[in-house]
C-alpha cells in the first residue's frame, strides 16, 4: 500500500488493484492516478474536504473506471449529470458494497464500505479492500472549544465516543490498518483529543494527521506528549503536500 498526502484532509491510497482518493478539494494528485480504478471519497460538503473539482480530473478515456462515494449531505445538484450513474450517495451506520472493475480480463475488485456518524457534518468511511482497513474521519472528532459551554463540550465528548465504540465493535476490537484522523492547531491547548482517543479505543498500525491547516509542527508536538507514548511511532510524519509513505 502507498500513501499519498495531497492537502488538509486529502489522500491518496494505492492498493494492488485500485486507488482511493479521500476528500480531495486542491492540490497535485499523483500521476499515476489514471492508471487504475478509482474510488472517489467525500466525506462532506464543506468546502475543504469536497469540491466540484474531483469530477474534472479523470482522462475521459479512464471514466467507465472511476466511482464517486458521497455523503448524504452532498446534493445531487453538484454532480455534473453524467456523473451521476457513477456516484453513490451514503448516510452515516449503514454498510455498502462497490464492486469495481480491473484489468483486461474481467477481474473485479469489491470494497465494503462503512459509514459512521460525523460530530460535525456528514461520514467518516471504514473502507475494506484487498485484506486491508481504511478509516478516513473526514470530520468525525472530539471538537472541544476552549470557551464554549461545558454542556456543550461535554455532549461533543460523548458523541464522539460513542462512535468510536461503534468502531472498535466493528473492527471486532482489532487496530485498522491504516487511519486519517483531525489533528487541529485551532483546538489549542485540546487540539490533540480526538487522535489521542481514537488511538486509544480504536487503534491504528499507522495513523496520518490531516486536519492540520499547515501547521505540520502539531505533529511533532504530539509524538513528544506523553500520552502518545505508546503510539508516537505509528505517527506519519507529514511535512508537505505530496509526501508519499509506504505500508
Amino acid at each position: 500500500m502507498k500513501v499519498t498526502y495531497i492537502h488538509h484532509s486529502g489522500f491518496f491510497v494505492e492498493l494492488d488493484h485500485v486507488g482511493l482518493l479521500f476528500d480531495y478539494y486542491t492540490g497535485e494528485l499523483p500521476c499515476r492516478l489514471g492508471e487504475k480504478p478509482v474510488v472517489v471519497f467525500a466525506s462532506h460538503r464543506h468546502g475543504d474536504h469536497f469540491s466540484q473539482e474531483i469530477f474534472r480530473q479523470f482522462p475521459e478515456n479512464r471514466e467507465g473506471e472511476v466511482r464517486y462515494v458521497l455523503s448524504y449531505d452532498i446534493r445531487e445538484k453538484f454532480v455534473p449529470e453524467e456523473k451521476r450513474s457513477k456516484t453513490l450517495w451514503v448516510k452515516s451506520h449503514t454498510v455498502t458494497e462497490l464492486t469495481v472493475p480491473w484489468g483486461k480480463q474481467g477481474e473485479a475488485e469489491k470494497l465494503e464500505i462503512e459509514t459512521f456518524r460525523s460530530t460535525d457534518e456528514g461520514v467518516a468511511f471504514l473502507v475494506r479492500c484487498q485484506g486491508m482497513t481504511i478509516y478516513h474521519a473526514g470530520d468525525l472528532n472530539n471538537w472541544f472549544w476552549n470557551g464554549e459551554p461545558d454542556s456543550w463540550n461535554h455532549n461533543m465528548a460523548a458523541n464522539y465516543g460513542k462512535e468510536l465504540g461503534r468502531i472498535k465493535e466493528s473492527m471486532g476490537g482489532q487496530p485498522v490498518d491504516v487511519a486519517f484522523v483531525p489533528l487541529d492547531p485551532r483546538l489549542e491547548d485540546k487540539f490533540c483529543l480526538g487522535l489521542d482517543q481514537f488511538m486509544k479505543t480504536v487503534g491504528a498500525k499507522e495513523v496520518f494527521p490531516m486536519h492540520c491547516w499547515d501547521d505540520y509542527d502539531v505533529i511533532r508536538r504530539l509524538k513528544e506528549m506523553t500520552c502518545s507514548e505508546d503510539y508516537r511511532d505509528r505517527i506519519a510524519e507529514i511535512k508537505k503536500d505530496g509526501d508519499s509513505f509506504e505500508i
